[in-house]
């Protein structure tokens, strides 16, 4: 037995891939809720797995937990008193959205929203369906354009974070910018730089293929940091200077430690992951004062930077290159593995 939807009947449960621990990922059958009025129900076309998923601290004590954030879904139940939206049409969802009223909201402070921490996609976005609870589907869901392929639209919302990011280091035309990590998300930046016009885009990863892929995209330098020193590397190709935009991508103290000392003055470094929260960092306050340099964290994004993000796809901003594996939900957990050693940039599963 199931709901009763304008296009299916719905099941009552769905299969979906369940972090339980770094070791013990399981695909099963999971209670798919009745949705309610302002509600949709979604299949979902495809999700991408994301780098943040990898991390064993952030994720065990969120387990047991869906994996996937990155969804594109096809709507196949829409509830009383939703109009915005219609059965077939193909939508971004995000796994968070805010009330858009409270004081953080009119701060722009999205991520600071209580309701914003309180809602999530049920189950999440490795499912073969999930409920879209009517709080997001009033506040970050978008529909997706026809020039916007499905696995393009599954960038939606980590160039959301991109975006947020260089919204935050105030990045323009002009800067000098150094990216640590060339992950898919340090590649997001570098593609975000040079479509902002940075005048000069760097680069630091300890793997070759991340170098490489890094200099494909348009790179003006790939520094090689098991090699060479990468504040002297920045400082020479900066007229000895250093970076206007630090994007510190991996989440550890020594990197943000390096990205600090590889900031010119007047500069801004930018803390896009988060440590673990029994560390901490020994900012060099008498430096950064008397170089004014910034540091800023940016975390997640809202409806703003979401928007933004599928406004770049539609016009073709250039992230299909960076997907390594298509596979399907079966062989999620296999993804899994590839994403947290290191051997796939970017993988898209299609439930």
């Amino acid at each position: 037995m199931g709901v009763k939807g304008a296009a299916i009947t719905l099941p009552r449960t769905t299969p979906a891939v369940i972090f339980h621990s770094s070791d013990d990922l399981r695909l099963e059958d999971v209670p798919l809720p009745e949705p309610d009025d302002g509600e949709l129900v979604i299949r979902i076309r495809a999700c991408g797995l994301c780098p943040g998923e990898a991390m064993t601290w952030y994720m065990e004590r969120k387990a047991p937990i869906t994996l996937g954030h990155e969804p594109v879904g096809e709507i196949v139940y829409a509830g009383a008193g939703v109009s915005e939206f219609a059965i077939g049409d193909r939508v971004f969802v995000h796994h968070h959205a805010p009330c858009n009223n409270c004081r953080a909201c009119r701060r722009g402070d999205h991520v600071h929203c209580t309701t914003w921490r309180q809602s999530r996609l049920v189950p999440g976005g490795i499912a073969r369906f999930a409920v879209v609870p009517k709080e997001i589907v009033r506040g970050d869901t978008l529909r997706i354009p026809g020039e916007v392929s499905d696995d393009a639209a599954t960038f939606v919302e980590p160039l959301a974070c991109v975006v947020k990011s260089v919204r935050r280091a105030g990045l323009r035309r002009g800067d000098r910018v150094l990216i640590i990590g060339l992950g898919v998300m340090g590649l997001l930046h570098v593609l975000a730089a040079k479509r902002l016009g940075a005048e000069t885009v760097l680069g630091t990863d300890r793997l070759e293929s991340r170098l490489h892929a890094a200099k494909g995209l348009g790179a003006d330098a790939a520094i090689d940091a098991s090699h060479e020193s990468l504040v002297d590397a920045v400082r020479v190709r900066t007229e000895g200077r250093g970076a206007d935009i630090v994007i510190v991508g991996p989440g550890s103290v020594e990197a943000i430690d390096l990205g600090f000392r590889a900031t010119a003055p007047g500069g801004t470094i930018i803390i896009f992951t988060p440590v673990p929260p029994d560390q901490t960092w020994s900012m060099p306050v008498h430096e950064a004062f008397f170089n004014e340099v910034r540091v800023v964290p940016s975390y997640s994004a809202g409806p703003p930077e979401t928007r933004e993000a599928l406004r770049w796809l539609a016009e073709g901003f250039p992230v299909e290159s960076l997907i390594t594996h298509r596979l399907p939900m079966a062989q999620a957990i296999d993804g899994y593995r590839l994403v947290t050693e290191a051997e796939a940039l970017k993988v898209v599963v299609h439930p």
